[in-house]
């Protein structure tokens, strides 16, 4: 006889405690999923002190000083490429969480695109996180699509999302912007689909920084 069959209350516990931790996993991939080509989410980074202001169109910022330290963003690109958003340190960096099967993503491509171009000499660069393709082959065919000047971090499950500390301006949607500065920090974040007109006035104040 096991011992669990001779302590029916240690497999009562054990049981309780599998069903909980399955719980918690699909919570987690859940609330990822219920986000996934929103147009818009919370104005919350996490818990704790954000220092964050979020504006009427969207957009959250944070003050110089009060900026979080960019998470470690590196990984292999669309292309077969291997890439670590740290060392484009010393530029402002556009991060664009995107999917090819999002219809925002589709409808925001051309502006960042063109915004990418026109701001390439001022010292920005952009990176896209590819997410939730399961195959690199419509991912690389919306690049082609868009002619999308830039690289993206294939990330089908979402794992560089979660590199984000908490209380930061975390990407909590797709598509999600987030924009760095040229110190490496967390300096503001959209969680809906930016139009071009917005996503440059989301990077005027972050180029004009020295």
């Amino acid at each position: 006889m096991s011992a669990a069959s001779r302590d029916p209350q240690r497999s009562n516990r054990t049981s309780r405690r599998s069903r909980a931790a399955l719980l918690t996993a699909v919570a987690a991939v859940a609330a990822l999923t219920l986000s996934a080509c929103g147009e818009s989410g919370g104005t919350q980074g996490g818990s704790g002190n954000t220092n964050f202001v979020t504006g009427t169109d969207g957009i959250a910022t944070v003050d110089k000083g009060e900026r979080s330290p960019a998470p470690k963003l590196d990984g292999e690109t669309l292309e077969g490429d291997k890439l670590d958003v740290s060392d484009y340190k010393g530029k402002v960096v556009v991060l664009n969480v995107w999917g090819s099967w999002c219809p925002p993503c589709r409808a925001e491509a051309p502006g960042f695109v063109k915004v990418a171009k026109d701001t390439e000499a001022q010292g920005v660069q952009f990176v896209g996180i590819n997410t939730r393709d399961t195959s690199k082959s419509p991912a690389l065919e919306f690049e082609k699509s868009y002619d999308v000047p830039y690289p993206s971090l294939y990330d089908p499950t979402g794992k560089l999302m979660l590199r984000f500390p908490k209380g930061a301006l975390n990407p909590q949607a797709i598509p999600s912007t987030v924009v760095i500065d040229r110190e490496g920090n967390i300096a503001a974040r959209s969680l809906s689909p930016l139009s071009e007109e917005n996503l440059r006035k989301m990077l005027k104040p972050l180029i004009a920084e020295k």
